[in-house]
């Protein structure tokens, strides 16, 4: 399911997702104060491009925990919330379920981006 799901996500929205990501991203990092921020966004591109087979592993420290929860108050809660809500619209179909997982893992990364690392 991984290359299959890979491939038909790709196509139907994530290279838009990614790209848009990408220069998120990129224009957070034009000025140095954006940097953390916009590593993150990079972090979500790389995910939204090809989220099947990917794991996500949370850790960190006390300076990632401040700065998930600047992030969580600024834009962390809609990210999830926009990702969960498309989630469970995919889910309500057998078909969409997989993908519907895939919006799940991108809504827990959207809490809590600093510290994590994608494998």
């Amino acid at each position: 399911m991984g290359c299959l799901g890979n491939l038909l996500w790709f196509l139907l929205g994530g290279c838009l997702g990614g790209i848009a990501w990408c220069l998120a991203g990129c224009l957070w990092c034009v000025t140095i104060i954006g940097i953390p921020v916009g590593m993150q966004c990079f972090k979500f591109a790389g995910l939204s491009f090809f989220p099947f087979g990917k794991e996500v592993v949370y850790g960190g420290h006390t300076g990632s925990l401040l700065l998930n929860i600047i992030w969580l108050i600024v834009s962390g809660i809609p990210l999830a919330v926009g990702f969960a809500i498309v989630g469970i619209i995919l889910c309500i179909t057998i078909i969409g379920i997989p993908f519907g997982m895939q919006h799940f893992k991108l809504a827990k990364l959207a809490l809590m981006p600093f510290g994590s690392e994608v494998h």
